[in-house]
């Protein structure tokens, strides 16, 4: 059975944040009290960043915060965001929130419970007896492990329409008082994001034929360390290994090669991955890893200087930017995240017919 994207959409808080006032904050927040803040301040100007938007203004990090008001602010923003990522991923599908039989919300930046599908529940007017498929601590790989998932649901059952929620808020693991150096790369390239799908195995009309394929999951053992949460009584605290780029150049294109061979493709079959752009230096990393020209992750690029890292959400904004630009042909979505993995899947997109 064949499962076909009906629609996607992408949200933003309203909170925009410059790289510079960013950098600015940070100096003012970090600089006495972080030496290697001058020398680390350079990852500013060198990640590619323009902009960034979050749930909280600017002056709300100059503030000590923990547990619990970081928790509320990620229970207000991300919300906000289901319910304008999820309006419009229904109103681009033609459905309404009665249509939706199952929704598969993911974030990693804060926790609610009832999760946010239940928080939003009367706001979005679902169904009672709807299937809610919360998924929580995938990080960056959040979003396409999220389609794969909603993939598999809308697969097991005909006809049913699943809505994919992808959600978060990097910016309020900001952290002050344990002044690491992952804490200031995650400043300068973290925001915060949301997007939606609407998948189903009904062929949408008078669309562009979006058709995705099974998921796949690559594992390394013993590399807990790269990438994931610290967890204190302030909150969370950011784990991003300066590894990640070497271990892409070293690891990317045998795991890449693996899930070709699960969807019987060859990487000369894919017309275009579309990728996480964990950084300026991933997105390096993974074109020569993959030997693709220097420079063709245009879209991947594009999302990270408009809106940067927001983690899980990311990939689907890239995806929104391939699709809109009108590329078809057969591709491949790929993240890296905490675990240490990745997760790809593949998808075919034909053009609407004239």
């Amino acid at each position: 059975m064949s499962v076909f994207l009906h629609g996607l959409s992408t949200a933003l808080p309203p909170h925009c944040l410059t790289q510079d006032e960013v950098r600015e904050r940070a100096a003012i927040i970090f600089g006495e009290k972080y030496p290697q803040f001058d020398r680390l301040s350079k990852s500013f100007a060198t990640a590619g960043i323009d902009k960034r938007y979050s749930v909280v203004p600017i002056d709300w990090f100059s503030d000590q915060h923990g547990w619990v008001d970081r928790n509320v602010a990620f229970i207000d923003g991300a919300k906000a965001m289901f319910l304008d990522a999820a309006r419009a991923a229904l109103l681009d599908a033609g459905w309404s929130s009665q249509d939706v039989d199952c929704v598969v919300t993911v974030s990693s930046t804060g926790i609610a419970t009832p999760t946010l599908e239940a928080q939003v529940f009367s706001d979005m007017g679902f169904r009672d007896d709807i299937m809610r498929v919360p998924l929580f601590g995938l990080g960056c790989a959040g979003g396409v492990t999220g389609l794969s998932v909603a993939q598999s649901l809308a697969k097991a059952k005909s006809g049913a329409k699943v809505l994919l929620v992808v959600i978060e808020t990097c910016s309020l693991s900001f952290r002050a008082d344990r002044l690491q150096k992952a804490d200031i790369i995650a400043t300068a390239l973290f925001g915060d994001g949301s997007a939606a799908a609407c998948l189903s195995s009904v062929q949408p009309a008078s669309k562009a034929r979006i058709e995705l394929e099974q998921g796949y999951q690559k594992m390394w053992p013993n590399t807990l360390s790269i990438m994931g949460w610290d967890v204190d009584e302030a909150g969370f605290g950011v784990v991003f290994d300066r590894s990640i780029p070497s271990f892409v150049t070293a690891e990317f294109a045998e795991a890449t090669q693996s899930a070709l061979e699960s969807a019987k493709l060859t990487h000369e079959k894919i017309d275009r991955y579309v990728c996480h752009p964990g950084g300026a230096k991933v997105v390096e990393a993974i074109e020569g890893a993959l030997h693709l020209p220097q420079g063709s992750l245009d879209a991947e690029r594009q999302t990270l200087r408009e809106a940067g890292n927001m983690s899980a959400p990311t990939v689907l904004f890239v995806m929104k930017t391939v699709l809109e630009a009108g590329h078809t042909g057969q591709m491949m979505a790929c993240a890296l995240g905490p675990g240490f993995t990745a997760s790809y899947l593949p998808f075919h997109v034909t053009a609407e017919a004239a």
